[in-house]
């Protein structure tokens, strides 16, 4: 498994150790600044590399939010052939090209960097510390004593028994885990279209997803060491960003978030109130008040 690994933990390895240089002569070469913000530059030029697999994601997600009244069909029509409705399912999905996966390929795309980047830093934090990659010797030993808000970026909750270590991971834990259930909650409350909840796979999905990451992150953090946890913390606060920026300036036609978005454009050309709450409204008292003078100048005409 190393070997086959062995070319990530050299790349992984290399971007800490370069970013970690360009810092040195600002924050000091075993500053816990300098080797914290290495790991947050890994994760911002590994999520720039991304970007096209997060635009994959979103155009996969609508097209199977357009497909939905399909897959309903299948559902209904093959409810006793389990076989038939998969077989039916993957045929459909073939047709349009799209794949109910998609919305995974950036995690799994992470994977492979993240059990890079755990490997490098598991080793930093061993007795005595063992480097992998382009790391020198100085480098782990530099690496293993930085620490961050106090507590060593090698430590982790279940190795060590020091006070400023368990808070500190526990505090990035509960962020970890916060980010995702706000990143996911914010996709279903704004970036998917209204749909009926009853035997819908994709709403099914999403919600399992609501409360299982956040989960998962709280009960293998304490197995992370804090390094790790700042690299998994940064890169979910991306995706959160990431995905309000989408959310916002392109959301998927039919969800609240699109509704919001061409009310406002409609307010700014004039057809409807800010305020309203429907994309058809009728006009409020206040506006009759406000916006009634084109019928005196008609009669005025006449």
């Amino acid at each position: 498994m190393d070997s086959i690994l062995k070319p990530l933990y050299i790349a992984v390895s290399w971007v800490i150790v370069t970013i970690h240089d360009l810092l040195s002569p600002l924050f000091g070469a075993d500053s816990g600044v300098s080797w914290s913000l290495a790991i947050i530059g890994l994760v911002i030029i590994i999520r720039i590399i991304l970007i096209p697999l997060f635009v994959k994601q979103i155009k996969s997600q609508r097209a199977l939010t357009a497909l939905q009244p399909h897959m309903k069909e299948i559902q209904k029509k093959y409810k006793d052939d389990r076989q038939k409705q998969s077989e039916e399912m993957m045929k459909l999905y073939k047709e349009h090209k799209t794949n109910p996966l998609a919305s995974c390929f950036p995690i799994l795309a992470q994977a492979p960097i993240f059990f890079a980047l755990f490997t490098v830093l598991n080793g930093i934090g061993k007795n005595p510390p063992v480097k992998h990659g382009v790391l020198s010797q100085d480098d782990v030993v530099s690496a293993a004593a930085a620490k961050f808000f106090g507590a060593p970026i090698s430590d982790t909750f279940l190795g060590t028994n020091i006070t400023t270590v368990k808070i500190v991971t526990v505090c990035l834990i509960a962020f970890m885990s916060l980010t995702t259930f706000t990143t996911q909650r914010q996709l279903m409350m704004k970036g998917m279209p209204k749909m009926d909840s009853s035997n819908n796979m994709m709403l099914q999905q999403q919600k399992i997803m609501l409360y299982a990451f956040p989960l998962i992150f709280a009960i293998s953090g304490v197995n992370f060491p804090i390094g790790v946890l700042i690299y998994w913390s940064t890169t979910n606060l991306w995706t959160w960003g990431q995905q309000f920026y989408v959310i916002k300036r392109n959301p998927t036609p039919g969800s609240p978030a699109y509704e919001e978005l061409q009310r406002k454009r409609a307010h700014k050309s004039g057809d409807i109130a800010p305020d309203s709450t429907a994309t058809d409204v009728a006009p409020t008292e206040d506006d009759i008040k406000g916006q009634r003078n084109q019928p005196k100048k008609k009669k005025k005409k006449k």
